[in-house]
This record gives C-alpha cells, sequence and structure tokens, in this order.
C-alpha cells in the first residue's frame, strides 16, 4: 500500500496539515477586514487566533516527532537496504513502505532466511 506511511513520517505530515490549516485561518480572517471593513475585525480577530491555536498544536507535534526520531531504532530495509527509523514493534519503511517488525511472532521471514537469500543473490 503505498498510501501507508511510517508512523514518524506521519506525525510530521499531521504537524505539516495544521501548519497550512493555521496559515491559511490567518490569511482568510485577514481578508475579512478586506471585505466587510471594521465589521470584518471580528472575523479576522477569530481566524488569527484560531490560526495562532492551530501553528502552536503544530509546533508542538513538530517538537514530539523529533524528540521520538531522536530515541527510534535505527534498521536497514531489506527491501531497498536503506536505513530507517522504527517505532514500536511494527513501523513501516520510510523510503518503501515495506512493513518491518522486531517482533518475531509477526515477522513472515526470519533473519537468518533472509542472509541466505541475499547470499543467493
Amino acid at each position: 500500500m503505498k498510501f501507508k506511511s511510517a508512523k514518524i513520517n506521519a506525525f510530521r505530515t499531521w504537524g505539516l496539515l495544521l501548519t497550512m490549516l493555521g496559515m491559511g485561518l490567518m490569511i482568510l480572517g485577514t481578508a475579512g477586514i478586506v471585505f466587510w471593513g471594521s465589521a470584518g475585525k471580528v472575523v479576522a480577530a477569530i481566524g488569527l487566533v484560531i490560526g495562532l491555536v492551530s501553528m502552536i498544536a503544530s509546533l508542538a507535534i513538530y517538537f514530539w516527532a523529533g524528540m521520538l526520531s531522536t530515541s527510534a531504532v535505527q534498521v536497514e530495509c531489506p527491501e531497498c537496504h536503506k536505513l530507517t527509523k522504527m517505532l514500536g514493534k511494527t513501523d513501516r519503511c520510510m523510503f518503501c513502505h515495506t512493513i518491518l517488525t522486531m517482533d518475531p511472532a509477526q515477522a513472515t521471514i526470519t533473519a537468518e532466511q533472509l542472509e541466505g537469500q541475499q547470499l543467493k543473490h
């Protein structure tokens, strides 16, 4: 599934969406002054406050994702052979979206079998 992403990338995507939403609300709120004159000041104030809250939430999500990223386990993806960061027992490769796991009970192939396949190629 190409639309599934690594957990860290999903957090960063939510942070980006909140940033865009906040900036959009601030711009639309300010445009209220242009369209409705002094009556639009209320719309501008509401848009700026909600936009600011959205931007602060975005900052918090980016900070949280950064802190998670520093403690994430780095593994080499068996498909694309790039280093990727993994959160929890299962995650996806950040590059090719292959499902990765650290839990032997959920693995479809063991490390020894993977090494054997790589030696054949």
